[in-house]
C-alpha cells in the first residue's frame, strides 16, 4: 500500500468531499489595473494577468515584474499561498488559468486578476484547478469572441475535491516529481537552443566573400497585409495568418496555416504564397519586433493586418534563418522604444541587410540549420518529443489523482472504491463462513 493510500485509508476512509471555491475562500477579490507602461525593473513585485498565461506555471515564488506604488491609485495585494486567476483571455479553453504564489513578498495584483485566499495547500489547489474537469467548469458558458471574460462569481462556483491537508501534501509531492523532471528536460532543451542559436549566428555572419544586401534589393515586392480581426477567424474558409500567430505559433518556417477566414470579412484582401516571408510589425517587445517566418506551403493564403509580406527569388528557408540571427534582430529593433505597443513598418524592414550567398549555398545552409532546428523544436523527435510525452504523462496522473467517482457530495477515489468492494466481499465471506 502506498503512502497516499495509507493516508486516505486513515484520514478519509469514507471519501473526500467536493467544495466550491466560494466555500473554500477566506477572501476573494479582483486586482487593480497595472498598465504595461507602469511596470518597472525595481519596486513592489507585481503580476499582470497576461503573465499568468505566458510566464508562470502551476506555482511560482518570484514575480518577474515590479511597479512603483506611487503610480497606482488603487492597490490590491496578494501574499504567500494565494491563488491568482487570469479572468480575461483570448481562448475559451484557457480562460481563468491560475497559479499559486509560494513566495514571501507582499505583491500587487493587476487588473483582470482574481485573488483567492484560503487555508488549503496552495500547490494542491493549483494542481486541482488545472485538471480537465476544473478547466471545463472555468470554460462553461463562455463564448469564443475577440476577448473572453470570467468573473468572481464564476470562480466561486468552481468545485474541487478537498481531502485533508496531509493527503493534499502527498498528492503535491507525487505531482511535483513529474513537473521537476519536465523542468530538468526543459532546461536541457533551452541549453541546446542556445547552442543552436550560437551555431546559426556563426554560420550566417557576414563574410568577406559574401555580399551584404538590403531587403529592399532582395524584394521583388513588399507590402502590408489587410486587417483580419480575431473574431473573424473561422474553422474553415481561406487559410490566413493573424500577426500574433507569428509570435506564438510559427517557428522558422511553416507549410500550413492554423487559421481560416471568410473572404467577405476582408474588404481589401492581401495574399501570400509559397516562399514569401511574413513579418509581424506590431508587438509588445522591442527585442522581438518584426519576428519573421517563411511560408513553404502551396495554398494561396490571406495576410492579416500588421503583417508585412516580402516576395523574393531567394531560398525562403535561408531567408527565415538569416532573419532570425542576432544581427538581423538588432536591426529590426533599432530605434524602437518600449511602450504599450511596439511598431515597425515597411521602410524599416527594407533597410535590414543580410549576407546573401548564391542559391546553392543558401540551400546547404538552410538544410543544415533545419536539421539542428528540428532537434530543438520538432515535437516528434528528441528532447521536444520526450518533454511532450512527460507532459502528457503528468496530465494523465494529475487527473487520475484528482478525479473522483461521485457519491452525492461525498466522493470516492478509484482506489477507495476498490477497497470498499474488498471489505464488502470480506464481510460476505465471513457471514457465509
Amino acid at each position: 500500500m502506498s503512502k497516499l493510500d495509507e493516508l486516505i485509508h486513515e484520514l478519509c476512509p469514507n471519501g473526500v468531499e467536493y467544495k466550491t471555491l466560494g466555500e473554500i475562500a477566506t477572501d476573494i477579490f479582483r486586482g487593480s489595473g497595472i498598465t504595461r507602461d507602469q511596470v518597472r525593473e525595481t519596486g513592489t513585485p507585481c503580476v499582470r494577468y497576461g503573465e499568468i498565461y505566458t510566464t508562470y506555471g502551476i506555482w511560482f515564488e518570484k514575480c518577474i515584474s515590479s511597479t512603483d506604488e506611487d503610480l497606482l491609485t488603487s492597490k490590491k495585494y496578494f501574499g504567500h499561498g494565494d491563488i491568482l486567476f487570469a479572468i480575461t483571455g483570448e481562448s475559451v479553453e484557457d480562460i481563468a488559468k491560475c497559479c499559486a504564489y509560494i513566495g514571501h513578498d507582499n505583491c500587487l495584483a493587476g487588473g483582470d486578476i482574481v485573488v483567492l485566499k484560503h487555508n488549503e495547500d496552495p500547490k494542491y489547489m493549483a494542481y486541482a484547478l488545472s485538471t480537465v474537469d476544473a478547466q471545463k467548469q472555468k470554460s462553461k458558458g463562455k463564448v469564443k469572441s475577440k476577448v473572453v471574460h470570467s468573473s468572481v462569481p464564476d470562480i466561486k462556483a468552481i468545485s474541487i475535491p478537498v481531502p485533508p491537508l496531509p493527503v493534499q501534501r502527498e498528492i503535491v509531492k507525487i505531482l511535483d516529481n513529474f513537473t521537476e523532471l519536465t523542468v530538468e528536460l526543459t532546461a536541457e532543451l533551452t541549453a541546446r537552443r542556445k547552442q543552436y542559436e550560437y551555431y546559426r549566428d556563426e554560420l550566417l555572419k557576414s563574410k568577406d566573400n559574401i555580399p551584404m544586401v538590403a531587403l529592399k534589393d532582395v524584394a521583388t515586392n513588399i507590402y502590408r497585409g489587410s486587417g483580419i480581426k480575431r473574431d473573424q477567424v473561422t474553422v474553415d474558409g481561406i487559410p490566413c495568418v493573424h500577426y500574433g500567430e507569428i509570435y506564438t505559433t510559427y517557428n522558422t518556417w511553416f507549410d500550413e496555416c492554423i487559421s481560416h477566414t471568410k473572404l467577405e470579412y476582408v474588404p481589401s484582401p492581401k495574399y501570400f504564397e509559397h516562399g514569401d516571408i511574413l513579418f509581424a510589425i506590431t508587438g509588445e517587445n522591442v527585442a522581438d519586433i518584426a519576428k519573421s517566418v517563411a511560408y513553404v506551403g502551396h495554398e494561396k493564403c490571406l495576410a492579416g493586418g500588421d503583417i508585412v509580406v516580402l516576395k523574393h527569388k531567394q531560398n525562403p528557408r535561408y531567408l527565415a534563418h538569416v532573419l532570425a540571427t542576432k544581427v538581423a534582430r538588432e536591426q529590426k529593433s533599432k530605434g524602437k522604444v518600449k511602450s504599450k505597443v511596439v511598431h515597425s513598418n515597411v521602410p524599416s524592414i527594407e533597410q535590414i541587410t543580410i549576407p546573401l550567398p548564391p542559391l546553392d549555398v543558401q540551400e546547404r545552409y538552410a538544410n543544415v540549420l533545419d536539421n539542428f532546428d528540428a532537434i530543438c523544436s520538432d515535437l516528434k523527435i528528441g528532447l521536444p518529443a520526450e518533454i511532450e510525452a512527460r507532459k502528457k504523462q503528468y496530465e494523465f496522473y494529475r487527473d487520475q489523482l484528482l478525479t473522483f467517482a461521485e457519491g452525492g457530495r461525498t466522493v470516492f477515489t478509484d482506489r477507495q472504491t476498490d477497497r470498499q468492494t474488498d471489505r464488502q466481499t470480506d464481510r460476505q465471506t465471513d457471514r457465509q463462513g
